[in-house]
């Protein structure tokens, strides 16, 4: 199964005073592959993400700005689409959500139902990953998190 990738936009949420200039976040995607170096080897890249196959695995990176000085928490929320199951953050602060973000918790504390059933949240569950940023980082005026995932 093949589609054309279309970016997903992140959510910020935080206090801002009204003069304040805006935070801004924006998304990258970028496919990893296995390509053949020579003499039987090879390597892992990533290339951006243009065009997904099932099974194929993605690095999103998530980068974001704001004022320098900026001494508020940020909060930054990614929605998955249904075609990406998660798999991991690099940094693992992050909460997640496995029911549209009406909750959130650390993976291993959701539950989920299944049926009549309620079984733990697996990564496949995921359907909202939050990072709350804290002051002394948004401090520095910008950074980056990363997560990764698999297309269903």
């Amino acid at each position: 199964m093949k589609f054309q990738f279309a970016t997903m936009a992140a959510i910020l949420v935080g206090t801002m005073p009204a003069q304040a200039a805006p935070v801004t976040v924006a998304n990258s995607v970028y496919v990893e592959r296995e390509v053949a170096t020579g003499k039987g080897e090879s390597a892992r890249v990533l290339e951006p993400a243009r065009t997904l196959r099932r099974g194929d695995r993605l690095v999103y990176v998530v980068s974001w700005s704001a004022p320098q000085g900026r001494g508020e928490r940020l909060t930054i929320t990614n929605p998955l689409p249904r075609t990406i199951a998660y798999e991991r953050s690099a940094q693992g602060t992050e909460d997640v959500s496995v029911d549209g973000g009406r909750s959130w918790g650390k993976l291993d504390t959701l539950r989920v139902k299944d049926g009549s059933v309620w079984r733990y949240a697996t990564p496949q569950d995921v359907t909202h990953i939050r990072w709350n940023v804290p002051p002394q980082l948004a401090l520095a005026g910008s950074g980056r998190l990363t997560w990764s995932g698999i297309v269903r």
